[in-house]
């Protein structure tokens, strides 16, 4: 929107300005003024036409989206099987500065154009209204006691050129002038204070205490004197700083009749990109970091419930945050040091549908102004979704891509295995230093309770009571040199839904430097090993994997590993409250059974951050 518009909002000039809801950011529309009177003569009444569509449908489609914006909407059917879309009605001068003001405003196509009463045959929106009968709109009449200044013509620069021409007004003058306006242009006022922080209240167009408080508040911090009444020149700063906010949000109806669903969007930060089931991805503009991303598909709770679960392992939709799900919808917000994200998703007419709506973080105003919109304008157009197969010809697919969204991923992932009934896991310092969180197998968290860096063994405790199938017991004998081993592990870091085994063999009772808690196996085990159980072939555990080793001036073979021994281990758990189970069997175990134990212990440990 222009200044020029801000300021004729501002100073009352502008007779049918409006917010359509408190929540709404978009709706300084076309209201109705107080002064209004029955016209005679039908050739006197004026409509502004906005649009005409060739078939019923497409013209309902388009004036309800109309109507989620702009007051006085009505649809007539025109000579030739052709649908309008109108605002009115109107006075001759009434509709022409309404014509100007929302044109320039962007609330109307620039090709909109004003037309009479006789053009119209049968209205069809809204239903069984009979919008020729009621009387015009008129232009706001101007009072002795307090005359508008003509609007000042000037640059779209700044608020301080903007209002240079208003003239400066004493307490009494301020009243005056404030008594002019009307409702709307009150509302409009104590959005504009709500929206700077000032005003927490209904917007009611009541200037009661709570208003002037919150005026008499942006008074002092702008430098004014503290009245609680603005002026007029203070009414057009206000608003010009706000109406520039909304100019560069954009906000804009937008209809998806391929994914069923009307809203408002911020056109000025966001612009459509592609589909891919259920997605309709819109893509950054300008350089704003906004994403929006409307959800689309047919579907009953179960799958809304489905939505709701995988919703939430999207990168867009950070962990932190509160989640509510109720039997007909849900929404997510979700943040990090980098986003700000909300979603909603709700069953309608047989389909699930919603947005989600990311943010960079530290625009928390501009946000909440397009957040509260887009909110209250959200609705389905029917039964009409995304088919499930669209845009996927041409999507690019991989394993951390879901439908064109990428996947939450962790910082790192390595193994660990449970060590008692309870659930506590052993996992290589590896896995959990400097994280956020801890996650084991995707299904629960867990902390660390204890560690030692120089073994590299970190002791966790589930944060949800656990049961384990299966936890290790310890040989309690010198295992034998070049005996067989077994590492259980996630060798890719979660990509397999089960642990891995990897063979090798026992080559020495030390490490390479005599380091006695230390073993050395001759096996080619891959990073996301560590931290996993050392088998014998009993399936006993004879230590845990440590990670690969080596220096900057000396590599060391591939299929060298390191693991810390059993003895060592089990006097780690002793010094942290845990009583390892020990065994001195030595009889092997066929290859299935030894994968089962393997499999029934070993757990995957995940760092995110």
């Amino acid at each position: 929107m222009t200044k020029q518009f801000a300021f004729a909002l501002a100073t009352g000039l502008l007779p049918a300005v409006s917010t359509v809801a408190a929540t709404s950011v978009t709706a300084f529309v076309a209201a109705q003024p107080a002064m209004a009177q029955q016209v005679s003569n039908a050739q006197s009444v004026r409509w502004i036409q906005v649009e005409a569509q060739p078939t019923l449908r497409e013209a309902e489609a388009r004036a309800r989206a109309y109507a989620g914006r702009l007051e006085g909407v009505n649809g007539f059917r025109l000579g030739s099987n052709w649908y309008a879309i109108v605002l009115g009605p109107y006075t001759e001068s009434a509709a022409e500065l309404q014509l100007r003001n929302l044109k320039s405003a962007g609330l109307i196509p620039a090709d909109s154009f004003i037309a009479f009463s006789n053009q119209l045959r049968q209205q069809y929106w809204p239903v069984g209204a009979s919008s020729l009968n009621v009387a015009p709109v008129e232009a706001p009449a101007q009072t002795q006691e307090a005359p508008q200044p003509e609007p000042v013509a000037v640059a779209p620069t700044t608020s301080t050129e903007a209002v240079v021409g208003l003239p400066d007004e004493t307490k009494r003058e301020a009243q005056v002038s404030e008594r002019a306006l009307d409702r709307d242009a009150r509302k409009a006022l104590q959005v504009a204070l709500q929206w700077e922080g000032y005003y927490t209240s209904t917007i009611d167009g009541a200037f009661g205490p709570g208003t002037r408080r919150s005026m008499a508040a942006w008074q002092t911090d702008y430098g004014y004197e503290p009245t609680g009444i603005l002026t007029t020149r203070q009414r057009a700063v206000l608003m010009d700083n706000y109406q520039s906010v909304l100019a560069v949000l954009g906000m804009a109806p937008y209809e998806d009749q391929t994914a069923g669903i009307s809203m408002a969007i911020p056109a000025g930060m966001v612009e459509f990109d592609r589909y891919e089931a259920p997605f309709v991805h819109f893509k950054t503009k300008d350089g704003s970091d906004v994403q929006l991303v409307m959800i689309s598909q047919t579907g009953d709770q179960n799958t809304l419930f489905g939505l709701y679960d995988i919703l939430q392992t999207l990168e867009i939709v950070p962990t932190g945050g509160p989640r509510e799900r109720g039997k007909n919808g849900f929404t997510i917000e979700g943040e990090n040091d980098k986003i700000s994200s909300f979603t909603q998703v709700k069953l309608l007419d047989g389909t699930v549908k919603g947005f989600t709506l990311v943010w960079p973080k530290g625009d928390d105003k501009r946000r909440a102004l397009a957040l509260g919109d887009m909110r209250a304008s959200f609705s389905s157009l029917g039964e009409q979704a995304l088919a499930d197969d669209a845009g996927l010809d041409a999507s690019t697919q991989s394993l951390d891509l879901l439908s064109g969204l990428e996947i939450r991923t962790p910082d790192l992932s390595r193994s660990g295995f449970y060590v008692d009934n309870k659930g506590h896991i052993l996992t290589t310092t590896e896995a959990v230093q400097s994280c956020a969180r801890v996650s084991v197998n995707d299904a629960f968290d867990a902390n660390v309770i204890a560690s030692d860096e120089a073994l590299g063994l970190a002791l966790l405790e589930p944060a949800s009571a656990q049961a384990p199938i299966a936890f290790a017991s310890f040989v309690n004998a010198e295992p034998r040199l070049k005996s067989d081993v077994a590492v259980a592990g996630f060798s890719y870091e979660g990509r397999l839904s089960a642990p891995s085994l990897t063979f090798g063999t026992l080559s020495e009772l030390t490490g390479l430097n005599g380091e006695s808690e230390l073993t050395r196996l001759t096996l080619a085990a891959l990073p996301g090993d560590a931290g996993g159980p050392v088998l014998s072939t009993s399936g006993s555990v004879m230590g845990m994997l440590l990670p690969a080793r080596g220096t900057n001036s000396r590599t060391l073979p591939a299929d060298t590993s390191f693991a810390t021994d059993a003895n060592t281990v089990a006097a780690f758990l002793s010094a942290h409250g845990i009583t390892a189970s020990t065994t001195d069997s030595v009889a092997s175990v066929d290859p299935v059974e030894l994968n089962m134990k393997a499999a029934d212990m070993t757990v995957l440990v995940s760092c995110w951050n």
